[in-house]
């Protein structure tokens, strides 16, 4: 069965950082492209970060050069580091496979608010 426990969320101020973890059981995330996604209030949730089974990421333009994604495969985890943070930053994130829909299992995610 698969479970997707996010964490690391929190109130941050502008500029700030967080790193948010994913821990993944029921798969191996080795064998996936995995992405984070952001769904702020009142939006869709949305991919803004993503890393092939082989290591090649890819960013939306709204969080490229800000945030970095990575995987540890021995530990069956993922990460997002987010740095310089925005108010528009501010959503709940959750990490799942890529291209994931509603019909995949979904975790709790974690709140990022950023403000001053």
């Amino acid at each position: 069965q698969v479970h997707l426990v996010e964490s690391g969320g929190g109130l941050v101020q502008p500029g700030g950082s967080l790193r948010l973890s994913c821990v993944v059981s029921g798969f191996a995330v080795r064998f996936n492209d995995m992405a984070w996604y952001q769904q702020a209030p009142g939006k869709q949730r949305e991919s803004v970060a993503t890393i092939t089974n082989g290591g090649r990421t890819n960013y939306a333009d709204s969080v490229k050069g800000r945030f970095t994604i990575s995987r540890d495969n021995a530990k069956n985890m993922v990460y997002l580091q987010m740095n310089s943070l925005e108010f528009e930053d501010t959503a709940v994130y959750y990490c799942n496979v890529a291209r994931a829909s509603g019909s995949n299992s979904w975790g709790q995610g974690t709140q990022v608010t950023v403000s001053s």
